[in-house]
């Protein structure tokens, strides 16, 4: 496969990493994975399904260490930090302007 540059790419052009990480109830900081009621993987890899010829794996990941900003993604090779407050807006932006466009989706950015 080939990049948008024409050079060859092996693997995945993006990862996508999703904080799926598991705390006791009584942590202090909680988890991504309490914050919302979607499974925010699965949401991004149907949205990704609905597009064509898409290189992208959308990845579990531990805690990623943004737990106060909610669930949490991180997007590389860009290195763009995203907390998902409306996974039914969010995803399909993210997935539509970011992972197909190559654009930030400014309202998404985690802010520190």
């Amino acid at each position: 496969m080939k990049d948008p540059k024409g050079r060859t790419v092996i693997g995945f052009e993006k990862h996508v990493f999703v904080c799926e990480n598991k705390r006791p109830k009584d942590h202090p900081r909680h988890c991504c994975s309490k914050k919302s009621k979607y499974d925010l993987k699965m949401l991004f890899k149907k949205e990704l399904e609905k597009k064509n010829n898409v290189n992208v794996r959308i990845n579990s990941a531990g805690c990623l260490d943004f737990c106060e900003q909610g669930p949490t993604v991180v997007i590389y090779p860009e290195c763009v930090w995203y907390s998902i407050k409306n996974p039914e807006k969010d995803i399909p932006d993210i997935v539509n302007e970011h992972l197909i466009s190559g654009n930030i989706v400014k309202r998404c950015l985690i802010k520190l």
